[in-house]
């Protein structure tokens, strides 16, 4: 059986990128929510991952600990998570690796907080330093991939790409990011998957 070891689902920005891609794929697992800031916490991630993190997706006696390392195996079992075409194929995976990699002002003071249960003040969020040359380079990012494949996801069906940023996309509503129609009409296509919808559901049941 294979076993997807995620974090709150309100808060765990890591976790959902996997937990998408496999749902939208309807590639099987069974889900593992371990609450995130407990006592017990690093003892349960530990347990499960090597690197004391999540996510980690085991199967038989394979771990992996790795958000992209995670979805790259999935796309072993469902190619269509990539584009068909080579190119696109590899703009694909250079604009998930800058996700994978980059934004680090973003995360830190705009972190995924789905409901906002911490009560951050979006307006301070958004003005903490570099968040704005993120936001600029994510929305580049967005215009660049829909203009090319005429969406309705950055390269036309819905692909790992997409996954990975489908975390800004809950960031973006919780702390007011205002978006231009075209990558608005994107993010609402994100947000209106059905799995999405799933995840977001499963994050208030956390919160309540």
């Amino acid at each position: 059986m294979r076993t997807l070891y995620i974090g709150d689902k309100n808060l765990s920005s890591w976790s959902l990128r996997p937990w998408l891609a496999l749902r939208e794929a309807e590639i099987p697992f069974e889900e593992v929510v371990i609450r995130l800031d407990q006592p017990d916490t690093k003892a349960h991630l530990c347990a499960v991952s090597p690197s004391g993190r999540v996510p980690a997706l085991k199967e038989r006696n394979l771990v992996l600990w790795d958000s992209f390392a995670i979805v790259e195996f999935a796309a072993e079992l469902a190619p269509a998570l990539w584009p068909a075409d080579r190119a696109e194929r590899a703009l694909a995976r250079s604009v998930s690796a800058e996700m994978h990699g980059g934004f680090a002002a973003l995360r830190t003071h705009c972190p995924m907080d789905i409901h906002n249960v911490r009560g951050r003040d979006a307006a301070a969020c958004r003005a903490a330093p570099g968040v704005a040359a993120d936001v600029a380079r994510i929305q580049e990012v967005w215009r660049m991939c829909l203009e090319r494949s005429g969406g309705p996801f950055l390269f036309g069906g819905f692909t790992i790409a997409d996954a990975m940023y489908a975390p800004v996309v809950t960031r973006f509503r919780t702390y007011g990011v205002p978006l231009e129609p075209g990558l608005q009409a994107y993010a609402d296509a994100i947000w209106a998957l059905p799995a999405m919808v799933e995840w977001v559901a499963g994050a208030a049941a956390e919160v309540r």
